[in-house]
């Protein structure tokens, strides 16, 4: 039986695998298909972007905050570095985002509202363009004087 791709997704896509596994390529729904692969990557590149705000953030607060550093921001700051070079190793594609200046002012912006909001400053304390190199943020034990 034929299932909906806009009624259940889930069930359409176990459909659409046993399709393949059984070679009946003339009956998958092709062009759905190729949207969710394309969903797949969209969804990496969702993941980098948060975790790499995460991050900022928490370096935003260590710079900027001195007086209330902590043993949680160093671990936050420690796991999200640890997620992302690994997410970059496990997805190499992904690396190039790191140097794509409109990807960066992007997620500068996302960094701010968040540090903005965890710390109380306003947003205009913080540097308007990120002034550190991706290659530094992501480096071991490397916070900003």
């Amino acid at each position: 039986m034929k299932t909906s791709y806009e009624a259940d997704v889930v069930a359409w896509a176990s459909e659409q695998a046993r399709l393949i596994r059984a070679g009946r390529f003339d009956q998958l729904d092709l062009a759905h298909i190729a949207e969710e692969i394309e969903d797949v990557g969209k969804s990496e590149q969702r993941e980098l972007a948060s975790r790499m705000a995460v991050l900022l953030a928490h370096i935003l607060k260590w710079k900027f905050q001195p007086q209330k550093r902590s043993v949680s921001w160093t671990l936050t700051i420690k796991e999200q570095r640890r997620l992302l070079v690994r997410r970059i190793q496990k997805t190499p594609s992904l690396g190039p985002m790191l140097v794509d200046p409109e990807w960066i002012d992007e997620i500068w912006v996302d960094a701010k509202a968040l540090a903005e909001k965890e710390t109380g400053l306003d947003i205009g304390a913080f540097p308007e363009v990120c002034p550190w190199d991706m290659a530094h943020v992501l480096t071991e034990d490397w916070l900003p004087e």
